[in-house]
């Protein structure tokens, strides 16, 4: 790996146009950084999908979007391709690596008429687990990171927790944080770090989808110390704070994000 002191700074945030993604983008171009964003959504989405780049390309920085399913093989190997020529085009490296694919099966796994099939528990698995470290593989393949690249993944309370109709994100949500741990392991000689980020409770689209949101949010406020819930913004600030390079022996942790909801009994 060589010495990227001349070269221009990215991010590529996985999950870009909404939620945390959304949030993470415009906090690291406003850090200087650029960003390569992946997204998947429909056409009466895109408008506001250009509405996030142009707050990026107002901060200064340059950005790229692209549209496709984050899981799908081929066409994440087809972007890898694209980034790579882009940051040899013009001389860049990914300092950050963000995680944020919010789609999975909201069913129960058993004792309900309607529960996960097989191809929705392995699916949401793919998706929101091992999608993580085959990113990272194409990534390290292509030569996109360097000493100081940050990886990030976006875990919830349900990797620990059991929730209802929630389980196959659960078990996606625990590979993630397992998958996490192990790039800390094998990556930490080459000076990259890895962490899982646990927000609290945030009304995001991804939240709006879970059965029994409404009651999720009510018992947040009443528990959070603050009486209010996390904000994606909260999240991204904290995440531009562990971009510094003096965090670099900060790695394999599930960082709690969430204003200390998670203390309270």
């Amino acid at each position: 790996m060589k010495s990227h002191s001349s070269k221009q700074p990215w991010a590529l945030i996985l999950g870009a146009s909404s939620g945390f993604g959304e949030a993470t983008a415009v906090e690291l171009a406003r850090a200087g950084i650029n960003i390569f964003g992946v997204h998947m959504d429909r056409r009466d989405k895109l408008p506001h999908v250009a509405e996030v780049q142009e707050k990026i390309r107002a901060l200064g920085r340059e950005c790229e979007y692209f549209n496709f399913n984050a899981a799908d093989e081929d066409k994440r190997k087809d972007c890898v391709a694209q980034i790579r020529q882009r940051l040899t085009d013009a001389p860049g490296w990914l300092r950050v690596l963000m995680h944020s694919l919010a789609w999975g099966a909201l069913k129960p796994l058993a004792g309900a008429e309607m529960v996960a099939s097989k191809k929705q528990i392995e699916s949401t698995a793919d998706i929101m687990g091992h999608s993580l470290v085959y990113w990272v593989q194409d990534c390290l393949l292509a030569g996109l990171f360097d000493k100081g690249t940050r990886i990030f993944a976006m875990t919830s309370s349900g990797g620990t927790r059991a929730i209802p109709e929630y389980g196959p994100v659960s078990a996606a949500k625990a590979i993630l944080e397992a998958h996490i741990r192990q790039l800390a392991l094998e990556l930490a000689p080459a000076g990259i770090t890895a962490n899982a980020i646990l927000a609290g409770v945030t009304d995001t689209p991804a939240l709006r989808l879970i059965p029994g949101h409404e009651k999720l949010m009510e018992i947040a406020r009443l528990r959070n110390p603050s009486k209010r819930l996390t904000t994606p913004e909260d999240v991204a600030r904290s995440i531009a704070v562990l971009c510094h390079p003096a965090t670099y022996w900060m790695t394999g942790n599930t960082i709690h994000v969430d204003g200390g909801e998670n203390i309270v009994g």
